[in-house]
């Protein structure tokens, strides 16, 4: 199976490992990830003016190639998958929004939300399916007691990303099931992290860290990961746990990274 894929552009600086070792994991369990050509930033945040075009075209792009390759669209990145996904509800359900950008992009066949837009994820979950990803692992991280932190670009708008219960997740939990860890459950796991405050108010933005970290300590916790670069950059600076991307323990528990 292929999909097209969207790295973004964090997945190519500071937030390699995110996506190597989604690479690697997706060969091993059989489905491609093939890069989509010429893409461009998402933008890193969704615009909520109603008239702003300009800045959602790049993701308009993304999505007419999958389109034209006949494909599902597969992100990684919290952030980019958040953007992607709600520009593309903008594209099926706003007839304003849809002429707009389809005037500016001046395609050949107009572009109208026809691309299934799926996180990696939700790949693992609904493709491949945990009971297969569990009977691939070669090094099961038995023993590991490891919480997931969602943040909160993956669950909310929850009637557009429809990702998982936006109050109760699951999906990592049971990722890290199928690995074969033990999945550590705490209250502030879909809190955010203060992201796109921490230039603004760094030390606001440490205390919401900290209260994190320290809410997955006191239920057990080991071990901390996440999908979103910008989460693990600000979980990272508390210090109090280890964050890691997802991809890397999928990698180590199918036995192409070494612990």
């Amino acid at each position: 199976m292929k999909y097209s894929y969207y790295p973004g552009c964090t997945l190519k600086t500071k937030a390699k490992d995110l996506d190597m070792y989604a690479r690697l994991s997706a060969k091993e369990l059989g489905f491609e990830l093939e890069e989509i050509e010429n893409w461009q930033c998402c933008g890193g945040v969704y615009p909520l003016g109603a008239d702003e075009i300009g800045s959602k075209l790049s993701s308009v792009r993304a999505l007419n190639y999958a389109k034209e390759k006949g494909q599902d669209l597969v992100t990684l990145c919290s952030a980019c998958h958040h953007v992607i996904k709600r520009v593309n509800d903008d594209i099926k359900n706003v007839e304003d929004i849809r002429n707009r950008a389809n005037n500016y992009m001046k395609l050949e066949e107009p572009y109208a939300g026809e691309t299934e837009v799926l996180h990696f994820l939700e790949v693992l979950r609904d493709r491949v399916g945990f009971d297969n990803l569990k009977k691939a692992v070669k090094k099961p991280l038995t023993g590991r007691k490891i919480a997931a932190y969602y943040g909160c670009l993956l669950l909310r708008p929850s009637k557009v990303l429809a990702f998982d219960n936006p109050e109760n997740p699951t999906i990592i939990e049971d990722f890290i099931k199928a690995i074969g860890a033990t999945p550590v459950v705490y209250p502030y796991r879909n809190e955010c992290c203060g992201g796109y405050i921490s230039l603004k108010d760094g030390e606001k933005a440490q205390n919401m860290c900290e209260k994190i970290m320290e809410s997955a300590s006191g239920f057990g916790a080991e071990m901390l990961i996440t999908a979103c670069p910008l989460c693990l950059y600000n979980l990272n600076k508390c210090g109090k746990l280890p964050v890691v991307y997802f991809t890397e323990l999928l990698a180590e528990a199918l036995g192409i990274k070494e612990d």
